[in-house]
């Protein structure tokens, strides 16, 4: 047998019996709070009109905001493989201390704090 014959079917026999495992292993026995969906909190059959809460919104959007650094940085390892890396670092340097002095505004503003 040679090595690429070898290696499918192990992928083949592992994968097989991974999913074999997985079908038998979990206990199905489902009750209403897993078969309801998550919306948030809310009710899902009230109504929709219920206030919402405008701090959770504003963590929400700190998050996606703050989250998006990392994005944004993703690049960066390759950065050092340009012919002249020192813009690339100067940038992200740049907006790390942009995101820190938010994050310290927000923080001084008491727009991280979840209950008053």
């Amino acid at each position: 047998m040679n090595l690429i014959t070898t290696v499918t079917f192990i992928a083949l026999a592992l994968s097989t019996i991974l999913a074999t495992v997985s079908f038998w292993l979990p206990l199905m026995n489902p009750d209403q709070e897993k078969l309801s969906p998550y919306e948030c909190g809310f009710d899902p059959l009230g109504s929709a009109r219920l206030p919402f809460s405008m701090r959770f919104f504003l963590v929400a959007i700190l998050f996606i905001l703050f989250d998006l650094e990392i994005a944004l940085l993703l690049p960066l390892p390759w950065g050092d493989q340009l012919p002249a890396p020192t813009l690339t670092f100067l940038w992200a340097t740049t907006l790390l201390i942009l995101l820190t002095l938010g994050l310290i505004y927000e923080w001084l503003q008491g727009g991280l704090e979840w209950a008053e």
